[in-house]
């Protein structure tokens, strides 16, 4: 979808249905919207194997779309290749974080920058909770997150 040439983000959650689909969802339509998509690749995954093959949760389509933004995506769980292949992996917890520097270490010629994407809220809300088990508010509270969030790494990286 992008360049190779160009920058990498591969936004990550424990199962691909909620916090990271709706991420990547939320930073794609701010590039498309820059008009920068096209020197972007964009993805996101799971660190688990739960959800491999499913698409995202009702609850998460329903938020991005009230919020008009597109969101098409199939769960899918890290590689190895991911990690010499993007440039940054965004995660949404500790939890996260830390399953995915284990496995970078794993990777022989990791080239990836594993971070907390909340490190980028300016509301320095550095944890984005789980809203599987919760509301369409806590979706809504993910989605207000992720917009916060991407808007600061855009920025970072323009």
């Amino acid at each position: 979808m992008a360049a190779s040439a160009g920058k990498s983000v591969l936004f990550v959650c424990l199962g691909n249905i909620c916090r990271s689909p709706i991420a990547e969802a939320v930073f794609r339509k701010m590039a498309v919207d820059a008009d920068v998509v096209d020197k972007w690749r964009i993805d996101s995954a799971a660190t688990s194997t739960y959800e491999i093959g499913n698409p995202p949760d009702h609850r998460g389509l329903a938020c991005m779309k009230r919020h008009g933004v597109p969101m098409r995506h199939v769960a899918r769980q890290v590689t190895k290749e991911d990690f010499i292949s993007f440039e940054y992996i965004l995660c949404m917890d500790e939890s996260n974080l830390s399953d995915l520097k284990r496995k970078a270490n794993a990777v022989k010629n990791c080239r990836a920058r594993t971070e907390l994407l909340g490190s980028y809220d300016p509301e320095k809300q550095l944890i984005i909770q789980d809203p599987y088990y919760g509301s369409d508010e806590d979706f809504e509270k993910v989605y207000e997150q992720c917009v916060r969030c991407c808007k600061a790494f855009l920025a970072s990286n323009s």
